[in-house]
């Protein structure tokens, strides 16, 4: 049995010391980030995941308007000091990847099958999910870090009009990326029997 999936998995890790020491050009790891999101399965193949790739000064001022929306929103000047810090390391990464729900196809698919309707925006997140998770696995291979951030729906407005975002798409995550400047901590796990049942 070839464990190549498996360690692929292993490989991706939550990593906040980002930094911008990459070997790869822009254009190398968009691409890789298409066919990751490509090749990833949806529900019905409705091909909901939608993504904004932003690399340089473009990448920074997600992180900008994260911070200044949080601003607004922490309680107090020592705890947005935390906060500001935090961000801080996702603006050092070399990109962000914005990932999105296109909720037009959603509600088309809705009206359409009427039978299953309730459940095709759950599906959307599952299919958002997976894609999540094969980008993030294919940076790891080539040796980038990146996090999975959720600062919507508080950006939702700012980041849109900020990037001509179409209103169809919701804001789901922020995935910053770069060099692993500091290796992700050791991660627990529960045991295996409280996670999966095998019945033969």
């Amino acid at each position: 049995m070839t464990e190549l999936v498996v360690n692929a998995l292993k490989k991706r890790r939550t990593i906040y010391a980002l930094g911008e020491n990459v070997k790869l050009t822009p254009e190398k790891i968009s691409e890789l980030i298409k066919e990751a999101i490509k090749y990833s399965p949806t529900a019905f193949n409705s091909q909901t995941v939608r993504a904004v790739i932003l690399f340089g000064e473009k990448s920074k001022r997600v992180w900008d308007i994260v911070e200044q929306c949080l601003e607004k929103e922490v309680p107090n000047a020592e705890a947005f000091k935390k906060t500001k810090k935090k961000i801080e390391t996702f603006r050092a990464g070399f990109g962000t990847i914005l990932f999105f729900t296109d909720t037009a196809i959603v509600k088309n698919l809705e009206e359409k099958f009427p039978l299953y309707a309730e459940n095709f925006y759950d599906w959307s997140e599952q299919g958002i999910g997976g894609a999540q998770q094969a980008v993030w696995v294919a940076l790891a291979q080539e040796n980038l870090g990146a996090s999975l951030q959720h600062y919507n729906p508080l950006i939702d407005e700012s980041i849109a009009k900020e990037f001509s975002i179409p209103k169809s798409w919701r804001l789901r995550a922020q995935m910053p990326f770069g060099s692993i400047e500091s290796k992700a901590i050791e991660k627990k796990f529960i045991l295996d029997e409280e996670r999966v049942r095998i019945i033969k």
